[in-house]
């Protein structure tokens, strides 16, 4: 070969590998604390109190009482239990744009569960994605944050589990199509967006500010639900928090930002909605985010709410260029007024299943947790969530909560798509334009046994 084609051969090659890299790289994003830009250590060399663990509060607990607390503060019973069915004995339906995924049963069964992995064989799958056969385990299985837990706080989630019954329940089969249903692909995948890294406290931060940020993002996995997803479905972290569609429903924009995000609202505001699901002015908490408080958030011990908040306030602000910068007022006492242009159908739907809890002006007489007034759900002028409650209802269960009926059986596409349009335009800031198809794929995305 001639020097000069060599030459242009190996520049070529070159071009292409350094282009490669650099899309993995732009692809890749910065991870969930970048931008707090402060030096990191190694978590045996932080000198402030130590944000990893349970609260002070349980310093003194058993080791299966740690783990109970740190399992839901990791949500883990949520995701692996079907609607009536077993807790953590799996089954639960993640439907995705090219297939069905259903949760495994965590259970300590030794056939159709975990009762057989090692603490090692535990470890690989909250940190690295594999199961005890070697098999990559898809991202559903929040992993990519999962990784900065502790050895010790995996561990005592695991003691924890080992403690429950056995439940036999073998796992449903996944609907993957092609090429999504070869497992071994997501080794590819783990090693682009999985940094498989403990967490690192940020000494320039205050002890708080790094307990919230191990809760949020080692535990809690928030990012899982408000983060952005890029090309590859990995989190897109230069729009963190910013808000997404996940199954269906909408997580709402939960950055600093004043207009769109949670930058207006108070810190009483902020924690009585982890704590309960309901903020006076803010609306109520409803399909994912109400399971999480339900099952997770309100189970916080109080100084690891305040955590979370203050690690919550330092998240650069980004907008949502699709929501209102102002919120709507209640709305006219009189059904005769307000409602803009939408269809007569809309009205007579929500006259007729909704009025009695809700009211035509939008502040219920019956809870504040039904009031919709403030709600950034009926402020959307998407209205995928109205729709969704419309659809599935909301099932609260902490102390005091509301629960709405689903709704899905008793009306058609139309008319479910007639009146979130209606309460949007009644009671938002901009009413919807959702059709009877929006719906139908809206109820496609719901997760159901």
């Amino acid at each position: 070969m001639r020097p000069a084609l060599r030459r242009t051969l190996v520049g070529g090659a070159t071009i292409v590998v350094v282009a490669l890299a650099a899309g993995l790289w732009i692809l890749r994003g910065p991870g969930p604390m970048e931008f707090a830009g402060g030096p990191k250590v190694a978590l045996a060399d932080y000198r402030g109190a130590n944000p990893t663990g349970v609260p002070a509060s349980l310093a003194k607990a058993s080791l299966m009482e740690r783990g109970e607390y740190l399992a839901r503060a990791a949500d883990c019973m949520v995701c692996h239990t079907t609607p009536g069915g077993k807790e953590y004995a799996g089954g639960l339906a993640f439907k995705l744009p090219f297939g069905t995924l259903y949760s495994t049963n965590i259970t300590p069964d030794k056939e159709t569960g975990i009762g057989n992995y090692s603490d090692q064989d535990f470890l690989n799958a909250i940190h690295r994605g594999i199961r005890e056969d070697g098999a990559r385990l898809y991202p559903a299985m929040p992993f990519t944050s999962y990784t900065y837990m502790t050895d010790a706080d995996a561990l005592a989630i695991k003691a924890y589990l080992f403690s429950l019954p056995p439940v036999h329940a073998p796992d449903p089969y996944n609907t993957l199509a092609f090429p999504f249903n070869q497992r071994w692909a997501m080794g590819f995948w783990s090693a682009l967006f999985n940094p498989d890294a403990r967490f690192a406290p940020d000494t320039s931060k205050s002890p708080q500010w790094n307990r919230g940020a191990y809760l949020a993002e080692a535990l809690a996995h928030c990012g899982e639900c408000h983060t952005p997803r890029n090309l590859a479905f990995a989190l897109d972290n230069r729009k963190k928090f910013a808000g997404a569609v996940t199954a269906g429903w909408r997580a709402y924009n939960i950055t600093s930002d004043k207009t769109t995000g949670i930058g207006g609202w108070r810190d009483d505001d902020l924690v009585a909605y982890l704590s309960i699901g309901h903020a006076d002015g803010h609306g109520t908490a409803s399909g994912p985010m109400g399971e999480a408080v339900d099952h997770s958030f309100s189970q916080f011990a109080p100084e690891d709410i305040r955590s979370l908040v203050a690690y919550l306030r330092s998240v650069p602000p980004t907008a949502s260029p699709d929501l209102p910068a102002t919120l709507a007022p209640p709305a006219p006492a009189s059904h005769r007024d307000g409602g803009g242009t939408a269809d007569a159908r809309g009205k007579m739907v929500f006259e007729g299943a909704c009025v009695s809890c809700h009211g035509w002006t939008g502040e219920s007489s019956i809870s504040p947790l039904a009031t919709l007034t403030g709600a950034w759900a009926v402020n959307d002028p998407g209205a995928t969530n109205v729709a969704q409650i419309v659809i599935s209802g909301t099932q609260r269960h902490s102390e005091g909560a509301v629960s709405m009926p689903a709704f899905g059986n008793a009306y058609s596409d139309v008319e479910i798509a007639a009146v979130a349009n209606y309460v949007t335009a009644r009671f938002g800031a901009k009413g919807s334009q959702l059709t009877a198809q929006d719906v139908a794929e809206l109820r496609k995305q719901t997760s159901s046994n």
